[in-house]
């Protein structure tokens, strides 16, 4: 069999006749441009590496995903976006686009390291698909276009990856541009992300005379030689720098080593000891060895950042990335993840990705944290409170999978069969396993959480962004009512960003998402992957409601159902909080003396009667944003319902926010225009009249970046506009920065508008 000879060539000496057999049950088959895994043996969890790539649009994530799979032996050609051929870009949206839409994983191994890699979209409509990717690995791969730096998706990635502690490693990419510079690069890097650069490689030649690196910890001189267009980048010559190199080169090389050594005894105090003791007379003559583990220990410290550089695309500088990942990015067993320790060895898994396969039913991604994973085995949800049975184990390869018997801890798997769970939702054993572990994190002093014992060991889940746009859509006919929703629920679990909800008044069902692309993928999906036609109506804002004025009021509820009379007087008070950001959200707290004499159920109850009533502000309907809640006293009589109750405190929040005086706030938007000098004049005019506010013009090379804030209302349309404007030539990108509150002037024309529409 093919696998078979692939798995003897790779040298998996530790197989015995046994393994072989269950191998062969389970490798039935791979495809020809896939190299099957070479360790099919569950790796030493210290080789393992859960990497993701990350970046700004059009930086070049895929392309350098694409050229690690051809290196390592993964894939037999190398795929390119343009030609639509990538591994990780598989849905026919990101091949025809060339853009990519969802996160794509992908098992390979380098050297004596297995890497799994999750290749992220850069586009700000799919930020829920870097979020998730973040959330599980331990590891990260900026990329930057050499000739811009740092964008503006870049920072939104980067402040991702700082959120969830994320370890990085920095790839200028692009840097046979004639525009490339590695100053300007590097002090982008440190002035825009904050971050401490700590350079590992000089460019040798620039713009298209780039011909490859030196490596600054060993001094050695890295040359691509390619022959032609055909040549593939597999080959490269190595050797030390000596007296024959270019003048210039050996100067900048000196100077960039001192410096490196310099900086890396700043930041490692271990480092700088070494240095003092053994190297005084000669800080140049210190081990490679020894200057790479302190930037090891520097990078898993998030003290600084490697910075590598390359091609991508001319076939440059991808060996050497993959040997720092290897190097000073994290294994596993180095994150700490306080909660999974309580579990010891038993199963500890979060599920943080879902897709639906038509033939096998939805395929969900798992991060093994502790334990091993094997098909036809039992596994209970915690979250779910329930339990399903788990029919295969794959790993994950893109959109082609390959069945495995069984996977352990530091791992990423893609199961078979889960039908409940969802995306964030936390994977153990038993419900037994669950409650020894929370025995053990009780007796530990750390898991002593309000709900109970369970709700400690529950991993945190995926934070998912609020919607910005939504539009109604509707089936070519109510025949297909039923083949919408089922395709619409299919999708919601694939994708938490997504929300479906029906009006309440006109009975229709209201898309909600990301932004204008997210929405079009979403209804081409439908008609690609489901067959149906629907119609989308006109796109609207998902504007918020807030309160200007603190509020304090009380209200009873006296009410009789049956026999039963269920009265219960409450007092709160309601208060305007500020709105930092586009994540702020509103608040509810009860006075000590109520946390101390309300039962649990009495306080769920308070907490969903609030939650309800800032769903639903009291000028127009929208969600409230901003407002903090503080119960002051609740007077139940025996025999009153929690329902009633939270009945209650709505009535008594609706009453209070009437009083509090309202005002709509309106999404703004974070605007990036790249575009030539003689073409911002248009662009300047064109913001203008979108009630834009120009915050600063750069110049980059021979080019002119806008930073302007713009109301998400005014941006629908905008690339065609801009397209138009610049005759092609210029470049943009949108982040939700905050929301802000609407002039009184375009309030009024808004709630005519809405009242128009009723």
């Amino acid at each position: 069999m093919i696998w078979g000879r692939c798995l003897l060539t790779a040298g998996l000496q530790c197989c015995r006749c046994r393994l072989s057999w269950q191998l062969k049950r389970h490798y039935r088959f791979l495809p020809d441009d896939v190299k099957s895994l070479r360790t099919v043996v569950n790796p030493d969890i210290s080789k393992i590496r859960n990497i993701g790539i990350m970046a700004h649009i059009d930086a070049g994530k895929t392309t350098t995903t694409e050229r690690m799979l051809y290196y390592s032996g993964y894939t037999r050609a190398l795929g390119d976006v343009d030609d639509g051929d990538t591994v990780t870009d598989f849905m026919a949206q990101e091949r025809e686009r060339g853009i990519t839409i969802q996160s794509a994983a992908v098992t390979f191994d380098w050297k004596s390291y297995r890497i799994n890699l999750i290749d992220t979209p850069g586009h700000v409509d799919f930020t829920l698909e870097v979020e998730r990717a973040l959330r599980v690995l331990d590891g990260a791969v900026a990329v930057f276009d050499a000739s811009a730096g740092v964008e503006a998706q870049t920072l939104t990635v980067w402040r991702q990856a700082e959120k969830h502690h994320v370890p990085c490693v920095c790839f200028l990419n692009k840097m046979d541009k004639p525009a490339a510079n590695l100053s300007f690069s590097i002090e982008s890097i440190r002035q825009k992300l904050k971050a401490n650069p700590v350079l590992l490689q000089i460019p040798v030649g620039s713009g298209k005379s780039f011909s490859g690196v030196v490596d600054l910890l060993t001094n050695q001189k890295l040359i691509w030689k390619l022959g032609s267009s055909e040549d593939d980048g597999r080959k490269f010559e190595s050797k030390p720098l000596d007296l024959s190199d270019e003048p210039e080169l050996l100067q900048e090389v000196t100077e960039a080593r001192m410096a490196l050594i310099e900086q890396v005894a700043d930041l490692d105090d271990e480092f700088a000891e070494l240095l003092l003791t053994d190297f005084g007379d000669n800080f140049d003559a210190v081990p490679s060895v020894r200057l790479q583990e302190a930037v090891r220990r520097v990078t898993l410290a998030r003290k600084g950042v490697p910075v590598l550089c390359g091609s991508s695309l001319k076939n440059k500088g991808v060996q050497p990335l993959l040997d720092a990942v290897a190097a000073y990015l994290p294994a596993p067993n180095e994150r700490h993840h306080d909660l999974v320790r309580w579990y010891k060895d038993d199963l500890c898994a979060l599920a943080f990705k879902v897709l639906h396969d038509k033939q096998r039913g939805p395929l969900v991604f798992l991060r093994i944290y502790s334990g091993t994973l094997k098909p036809q085995s039992a596994i209970h949800n915690i979250n779910r409170n329930s339990i399903e049975r788990m029919s295969r184990l794959l790993v994950p390869f893109a959109d082609q999978h390959v069945e495995i018997p069984s996977m352990t801890a530091g791992n990423i798997a893609l199961t078979v069969g889960l039908k409940q769970t969802v995306t964030g939702d936390t994977i153990v054993s038993s419900k037994s396993s669950a409650a020894a572990a929370a025995r053990r994190a009780q007796n530990d002093g750390g898991g002593g959480k309000k709900r109970g014992e369970q709700a400690s060991v529950v991993l945190s889940g995926v934070e998912v962004p609020d919607p910005v746009f939504f539009c109604t859509i509707e089936p070519p006919t109510m025949a297909k009512q039923a083949d919408l929703e089922h395709a619409l629920s299919c999708l919601q679990r694939e994708d938490p960003s997504l929300k479906v909800r029906v009006d309440p008044d006109s009975g229709q069902t209201v898309l909600c998402g990301m932004g204008e692309l997210h929405i079009e993928i979403i209804h081409d999906r439908i008609r690609r992957e489901y067959g149906i036609e629907t119609h989308l109506g006109p796109l609207q804002v998902a504007y918020r409601e807030t309160i200007l004025h603190e509020v304090s009021t009380t209200d009873t509820l006296d009410r009789t159902v049956g026999e039963r009379r269920h009265v219960v007087t409450v007092a709160l008070t309601v208060r305007p909080v500020d709105i930092l950001s586009a994540s702020a959200s509103c608040e509810v707290t009860l006075t000590e003396e109520l946390e101390t004499q309300l039962s649990p159920e009495l306080k769920e109850a308070v907490e969903n009667g609030v939650h309800s009533s800032y769903l639903q502000g009291p000028l127009v309907g929208y969600p409230l944003l901003g407002v903090s809640t503080l119960i002051q006293s609740i007077n139940v009589e025996p025999g009153t319902s929690a329902a009633m109750v939270s009945a209650c405190v709505s009535r008594c929040m609706l009453k209070a926010m009437k009083l509090a005086g309202n005002q709509v706030l309106e999404p703004l938007m974070s605007l990036e225009v790249t575009v030539g000098e003689e073409h911002l004049g248009a662009v300047l005019g064109d913001l203008a009249q979108r009630r834009g506010t120009v915050q600063d013009i750069q110049s980059r090379h021979d080019n002119k970046v806008l930073l302007a804030n713009v109301p998400l209302a005014e941006m629908m349309g905008y690339s065609t506009i801009l397209r138009t404007l610049t005759s092609g030539n210029a470049t943009f990108s949108l982040e939700l920065d905050v929301y802000d509150a609407m002039n009184p002037q375009d309030q009024n024309v808004l709630l005519k508008r809405l009242s128009g529409l009723l």
